[in-house]
């Protein structure tokens, strides 16, 4: 019953006018920043946080928790249109989103991304409310070893993100491996692979790459195929097909649960984010379904699960930030910044201390969702509009979006020679039939491999047994080793059951 004595106070703080409208500036400019490539939500809560010194601290921490999820909400636009992904936690949408939009599906797929944020975003902030502590003290009792053994278990979908080839995956998975290497290295903060270069010392960064190997490259593989043809003519813009089918409804239904259940748990996680469930998601829904090899052709599922994901990350990141003080990625860091800017401090004490801020933030997040959807279903059919200017005026946009996207970033002009260098590069892969999906994914969870990694064996003392001693690390490592080897297994088992059935007479088929 207090619980919900406590919900109504929250709502009583978040329908507030000057809550709602700090509410509704953060859904506005997290959506603006997302469809915007490049700049994200981290960059544009650390400009905006002085301005919100003169702010009530509830509508100040209100506004910049809405513009992380509206972020998420806004990323997958670019990403489906014109396969640049307008927040890092949007790469994955590109593989089929890109797709559904080249068969005149671009509306459904926009539309299916806009109510499954909504339902995995409301579920998120329903978890939010009602477990916080204690998956907050759970998310305790994970180190470095069992960070390690999640991530592990990560690398075992990078083949399940492979189109045709498992041998091409794997080598752009070693790729992505080696390009994770370039820049200090974590433990020692010595250079690697720099060559002096002062950009190489502080790594490649995964926007240029992303933009470069999904965005640049799309645009020169259309080149190739004639300006003058309009690449995007086939696509249909009948308003009437805007909103998703009931068939999509059926397909995306359990990709959104699952998806959604997936970002919000390893949300918490230290480090993880809302970029990794969202690859998470993708292999799982690949791995479940029973067409996997249409993945990469405009897969609904594929676009479905991985954007509940991430808008259920952004939930389940708030959990260690607001119970223990702990902030889980660079995001939660900068809201962190907002919350000491107005002398409050989050962790065990705030919700005694200042409930009106705990309580507010969380049901905020409702008001937030439901402004989200409000806000990004008449737009559908303005996005899928622009899919009938000519490619010939489109291509030199999506250039110009990339630039200023990429440079904003860092102000770095070699930013941009790093993404052009990857244009080129993913051009070539689509041309020989490499993936670029695996790339990306062992890129990302590369560093962190590493990193964690290296923490344990200094925590360990270099004992790796230790691994399987410790019981949530061991348990998630022998379940990666089991997903690794099933393929194999299953495969032999077919064959000698497979040899048996040839050996029986024909009469004892049945």
């Amino acid at each position: 019953m207090e619980i919900f004595q406590n919900v109504l106070y929250g709502f009583s703080v978040s329908l507030n006018p000057f809550s709602l409208l700090a509410c509704l500036a953060g859904c506005l400019i997290g959506t603006l920043i997302g469809v915007l490539p490049g700049i994200g939500p981290t960059a544009t809560m650390a400009i905006l946080l002085p301005f919100t010194a003169k702010l009530e601290p509830a509508a100040a921490i209100i506004m910049m928790a809405g513009i992380y999820y509206g972020a998420m909400y806004g990323g997958s636009t670019t990403s489906i249109l014109v396969k640049i992904p307008g927040e890092a936690a949007s790469v994955i949408t590109c593989l089929d989103g890109y797709e559904m939009a080249r068969k005149g599906k671009a509306g459904p797929a926009l539309g299916i991304c806009a109510f499954g944020s909504f339902i995995a975003g409301t579920l998120g902030v329903v978890g939010l409310m009602l477990i916080a502590f204690p998956l907050a003290a759970a998310a305790l009792r994970f180190g470095p070893a069992e960070i390690f053994a999640i991530l592990v278990l990560g690398f075992t979908m990078i083949t399940y993100l492979a189109g045709q080839s498992k041998i091409k995956a794997v080598a752009m998975a070693v790729l992505g491996l080696i390009l994770g290497t370039v820049g200090l290295d974590p433990m020692t903060v010595t250079p690697r692979f720099s060559y002096g270069s002062i950009t190489l010392m502080d790594g490649i960064g995964l926007l240029p790459l992303a933009m470069g190997l999904f965005g640049i490259s799309e645009v020169l593989l259309n080149i190739e195929e004639k300006v003058v043809r309009q690449v995007f003519k086939e696509f249909k813009t009948n308003v009437r097909s805007l909103l998703p089918t009931k068939q999509d409804w059926k397909d995306s239904a359990k990709p959104i649960v699952r998806g959604g259940a997936l970002g919000f748990f390893l949300g918490i996680l230290p480090g993880v984010g809302a970029i990794i469930p969202t690859f998470l998601s993708y292999g799982l829904e690949k791995r479940l379904s029973k067409q996997p090899e249409k993945f990469g052709t405009g897969k609904i599922e594929g676009v479905a699960g991985p954007e509940a994901a991430n808008n259920a990350a952004t939930a389940g990141t708030m959990i260690p930030l607001l119970t223990l003080g702990i902030p889980p990625n660079a995001v939660m860091a900068v809201l962190l910044g907002a919350f000491l800017t107005h002398g409050v401090r989050p962790g065990p004490l705030l919700m005694t201390e200042h409930p009106e801020i705990f309580w507010g933030v969380i049901t905020s997040m409702y008001i937030g969702n439901f402004m989200l959807l409000v806000l990004n279903l008449p737009l559908i059919g303005i996005w899928v509009r622009l899919l009938k200017v000519p490619y010939g005026y489109l291509f030199p946009l999506i250039l110009l979006f990339c630039l200023i996207g990429v440079y904003s970033v860092g102000g770095n002009n070699w930013d941009i020679v790093v993404m052009l260098i990857f244009g080129v590069v993913g051009y070539l892969m689509k041309k020989f039939k490499f993936e670029a999906a695996p790339l990306i994914l062992a890129f990302v969870l590369g560093t962190m491999v590493e990193e964690s990694f290296r923490q344990s064996m200094v925590l360990l003392r270099g004992d790796l047994t230790m691994f399987f001693k410790r019981p949530i690390a061991g348990g998630i490592l022998t379940f990666a080793f089991i997903v690794i080897i099933s393929p194999l297994i299953l495969s032999i088992l077919g064959k000698i059951f497979g040899k048996s059935k040839m050996s029986l007479p024909p009469e004892s088929y049945d």
